[in-house]
């Protein structure tokens, strides 16, 4: 980059000068970082500027939070750290529940602020959006650093970088206080102050006493399953991953974001007989997913009879071993590293799961899948969820290389379900923690990243979170579509105040036309009332490219209360005489 500055040295020689801002930008490019998400502002708008001068993409958001989801999902599809940039104080703060939803879901992002000056800041004179940011994040991510001088940017950065991606990704905090960006320093030197991080993310080798402790549990199992967790979707050894489930013959259970690791329609996939397989599979195999509460801690009446299974675990993470079980069998390393292991050590003739296993796995689903299949073929006017979701199921199946994104109560949980994937890193939702309001974000990264079209489905109430970046994916002219299943309420509209005249509290204004809010920044509207409407509507937007919102109109009394987890919604035991 051109020097800022010329200055003179002791002997009167001519020097160029560089300054903080370009540092940090010299920084970001060495390292292959090509975008940023964020919001301008003070103390960071001319950072944008120059950024976008330079030749990085700097995609402006509207609210900080929004930017940052689109920071994390752009690290789960690269591999890379996704950057968010913000301004200090508030704009951190809603910044912040973006990079703990990257630590919880284990997607590399750094979020830069920048911030108030340390001086004022520690002797709290009141500065200009005064806060100790680096205390506040430290919490809340995997690691936090401060940069208090232009010649630390270069390992300021790389520190984040490496922090970001290596072992269990996570979320970066960098604090970039004001002061930093105007000072100045000799630019020879500046050069030669960056760093360009090697090997960020290094192999990480499985034992073979581990290896093989697996492969012998596996080998005795009876009723065996595998379950695929988005941490191997995003390790992208699809090849060997496949590989192993083919070579087992073993049934294999996706979870959401790891769904299209195989496609949905494989013959071993139990997507549609997760009940089953999850209470009666006798040894469980777990590639990048975690017994957490999406999988009921690995026990209670989900899993059948108590301490009735073994499990396999390959996780990068040793501490994650025996979080809610026993694990008999545990493999740490990377994802890819353990599979290949795994893969190269089973010989050539490994012995087939029991028949009868098979065969309940694929009675179970076929029966399953048939049942299902009448609900999603209807073409009620208002629509349900399952005739919607039956034409935007066919729609994916007919583009398996568009991009799904999913949130909300009932429309994230049936859609989980109903809509099949072909490919790996293509649905993007919730994950982890179930945050609504991920849906814009995660939309526009993925069409920035990746280039493929974009398929948003909302629910009404998430979309709410998030809906005003709709003029961002306009201004950007991005071929997103989202579709928001409005029910006029938060998991049905039909509520009502027994006690005064204000709405109920889940219910919203009644026909609202999302639709005609993207129509106010150029882009396309569409009212679809059946689910041939609605077909018909996606698949002109998915042609065309532009950015449309339709607004599916859905039966208000449709849905239930909480989707799928109502049974975490606390009731009151108490009764009104």
């Amino acid at each position: 980059m051109s020097a800022t500055a010329q200055g003179s040295d002791a002997a009167g020689k001519e020097q160029e000068l560089t300054d903080g801002f370009h540092l940090v930008i010299d920084a970001l490019k060495l390292n292959g970082i090509k975008t940023i998400y964020g919001v301008p502002g003070i103390p960071i708008t001319d950072f944008g500027r120059m950024a976008q001068a330079a030749g990085l993409r700097v995609i402006s958001f509207r609210h900080e939070q929004n930017a940052g989801y689109a920071a994390s999902i752009a690290g789960f599809l690269t591999k890379k750290p996704g950057v968010c940039l913000t301004v200090s104080a508030p704009g951190f703060l809603n910044g912040l529940t973006a990079l703990a939803h990257a630590t919880t879901n284990c997607f590399p992002m750094i979020l830069i602020s920048g911030s108030s000056e340390r001086e004022i800041v520690d002797l709290q004179q009141g500065d200009y959006e005064e806060m100790d940011q680096l205390a506040i994040a430290k919490p809340l991510c995997k690691a936090a650093f401060r940069v208090l001088h232009a010649a630390d940017i270069g390992i300021g950065l790389a520190r984040a970088i490496r922090a970001a991606v290596s072992g269990r990704p996570g979320g970066v905090y960098l604090d970039l206080p004001a002061k930093l960006f105007g000072q100045v320093m000799n630019a020879d030197a500046g050069a030669r102050s960056l760093v360009k991080v090697i090997d960020a993310a290094p192999a990480q080798i499985p034992a073979p006493i581990a290896v093989k402790r697996a492969l012998d549990v596996l080998k005795g199992a009876k009723r065996p399953l595998i379950i695929l967790g988005k941490g191997a979707a995003y390790a992208q050894a699809d090849d060997a991953v496949r590989a192993l489930v083919e070579k087992s013959g073993i049934p294999f259970l996706p979870m959401s974001m790891g769904k299209g690791l195989l496609p949905d329609t494989h013959p071993l996939c139990a997507g549609a007989a997760r009940s089953t397989v999850l209470k009666d599979a006798d040894v469980v195999m777990l590639i990048g997913a975690r017994l957490n509460w999406l999988l009921s801690h690995g026990k209670g009446k989900t899993w059948g009879e108590p301490h009735s299974k073994k499990f396999i675990q390959i996780d990068i993470e040793p501490k994650e071993m025996d979080s809610n079980v026993e694990i008999a069998a545990p493999v740490v390393g990377d994802i890819g590293s353990c599979v290949s292991a795994l893969l190269d050590n089973m010989g050539g003739n490994w012995p087939a799961p029991p028949a009868d296993w098979i065969r309940t796995v694929t009675s179970k689903r076929e029966e399953n899948v048939a049942k299902m299949a009448p609900r999603l073929m209807n073409n009620n006017s208002p629509m349900d969820y399952h005739g919607a979701l039956g034409a935007l199921r066919t729609i994916i199946k007919e583009r398996p290389d568009a991009i799904l994104v999913n949130e909300g109560a009932n429309t994230l949980d049936l859609a989980r379900g109903i809509i099949d994937m072909q490919q790996p890193r293509k649905r993007l939702d919730v994950g982890t923690w179930g945050v609504m309001g991920i849906g814009m974000g995660y939309a526009i990264a993925a069409a920035i990243e990746t280039g493929k079209p974009v398929l948003a489905i909302e629910g009404d109430s998430a979309f709410g979170f998030s809906g005003m970046e709709v003029e961002t994916i306009c201004r950007y002219r991005l071929p997103v579509c989202v579709v928001i299943f409005n029910n006029d309420g938060i998991y049905r509209g039909t509520d009502v105040n027994k006690a005064g005249a204000d709405p109920a509290t889940t219910v919203f204004v009644k026909g609202s036309r999302y639709d005609k809010m993207i129509e106010a920044f150029g882009g396309i509207g569409i009212n679809a009332t059946s689910p041939d409407e609605l077909k018909r509507a996606v698949n002109q937007a998915m042609d065309s490219g532009k950015p449309t919102l339709i607004n599916a109109v859905i039966d208000p009394a449709a849905g239930s209360e909480s989707g799928r987890i109502g049974n975490l919604n606390p009731q009151s035991v108490l009764k009104k005489k």
